[in-house]
């Protein structure tokens, strides 16, 4: 049975802040739990405890820093853009969902490019594909990445002109109305939903913008680090957001409250509690108290009602809160919005976020490569086996009449046959 102790006794035992034990369970090092006597506190794991001491004890070899360094316990790049607080996500040390009540995209990218100059997302000749989706948006902006310069050599304001054009692009691309109107209205005009539902995407989007060093913003950096043209980072970034378990999450929840409308809610939570099976949108780990995304975003619309009766049930059953998928998803329902819109508003946010992450890589020195480790079958055994065969044949003595005893052993099996 496992055993559980406070952040107190975690954090002196491990010899770190309570930041460091936030980063831990972030990267999955250490597990977390609320506890049972009080809902404010969190329980960790003694065992992942002792673990991690373990490991620090034993040393860090340099093989064992770069699998950590890309897989582990610690962020590896440093940024200014986000980072997370005592359960709280910040934009260059600004509550994130305080910024959200009051911030338009356009001022959250002014916040995070560190621009001089007002951020506009008109993208002018940016127009609305027929068929509006992720399909249009990686189209487009894989035909300018195609063609589009490097970064090299470029002003940061030029850049920055050029990344408000490529954010534009996206929220046409996902059905957003062109014209001058903030974004999140454009996109809510293109949806066909009243200015009530533009604030409520405006403050989703807002919420989305970053997140730290995630999977797509470390893509994004890497296509930076050599050089690659905006689009094409931006590319990098919005191709590895889409994965369903990244960016594209709240797809799953959107099957599951499919399964909760045609099974009912006690079917499906039977059903996943008994085989064992996480249920989407419920937890995150870098948020043991609950998202706060998500609870802000909920704070501004009721689900439907049996969306609303399976939410409150699964909270009982886990002691899981919802995150931003689930409130994402939640949101398309209520609002009957475009199928894949719950990803459109995400991409069109962290579009964003990916273009600063790629703007301040711009400034470190040197290529992102990080270094293989192999685990397969050794070379130079193989080698040294492949030259001592070759020698061996090598000296064997060659005789002139090699050639015909071998035909004449030839003739003779096939005279036996």
């Amino acid at each position: 049975m496992a055993t559980w102790i406070s952040m107190d006794d975690a954090c002196r035992q491990l010899d770190v802040r309570p930041q460091t034990l936030y980063a831990y369970v972030s990267r999955g090092k250490l597990e977390v739990m609320p506890d049972p006597a009080d809902s404010r506190r969190s329980l960790y794991r003694a065992e992942d405890v002792e673990a991690l001491s373990r490991r620090k004890q034993a040393g860090r070899k340099r093989e064992t820093v770069a699998t950590n360094t890309l897989y582990g316990t610690e962020p590896s790049i440093p940024t200014a853009l986000s980072t997370f607080y005592r359960g709280r996500l910040f934009y260059r040390g600004h509550d994130a969902v305080q910024l959200a009540q009051s911030a338009t995209l356009e001022e959250a990218a002014q916040l995070l490019w560190a621009a001089e100059q007002p951020v506009d997302f008109t993208a002018a000749g940016a127009t609305r594909p027929p068929q509006a989706g992720r399909s249009a948006a990686f189209t487009s902006l894989g035909a300018l990445a195609a063609v589009s310069h490097s970064t090299s050599g470029r002003m940061t304001r030029v850049l920055h002109e050029e990344a408000e054009d490529l954010v534009g692009l996206v929220a046409c691309a996902f059905g957003a109305q062109p014209g001058t109107q903030p974004l999140h209205r454009r996109v809510a005009a293109g949806w066909r939903q009243p200015s009530r539902i533009a604030e409520v995407l405006r403050v989703a989007m807002v919420l989305m913008v970053d997140h730290e060093l995630t999977s797509s913003a470390f893509v994004a950096r890497i296509a930076a680090s050599t050089g690659a043209s905006l689009p094409a980072c931006l590319l990098a970034g919005l191709t590895t957001l889409s994965g369903p378990l990244h960016g594209d999450a709240s797809g799953r929840v959107r099957a599951l409250f499919g399964e909760v409308e045609r099974l009912g809610e006690d079917a499906v939570l039977g059903h996943y509690l008994s085989t064992g099976l996480p249920l989407p949108g419920f937890g995150h780990h870098i948020y043991p108290e609950g998202d706060p995304r998500a609870a802000a975003l909920f704070a501004m619309f009721e689900p439907p009602e049996a969306i609303s009766r399976f939410i409150e049930k699964a909270q009982a059953l886990t002691g899981l809160k919802p995150n931003i998928d689930l409130a994402l998803a939640a949101l398309v329902a209520r609002m009957r919005l475009p199928q894949d819109s719950a990803f459109g508003l995400q991409a069109t946010a962290r579009s964003i976020g990916l273009l600063a992450h790629s703007l301040e890589q711009l400034s470190a020195p040197q290529v992102i490569r990080p270094r293989g480790r192999y685990v397969g079958v050794n070379p130079s055994t193989n080698e040294e086996t492949a030259v001592v065969q070759s020698r061996n044949i090598a000296a064997r003595p060659v005789h002139r009449n090699d050639t015909p005893k071998t035909s004449s052993r030839r003739r003779s099996v096939r005279t036996a046959r």
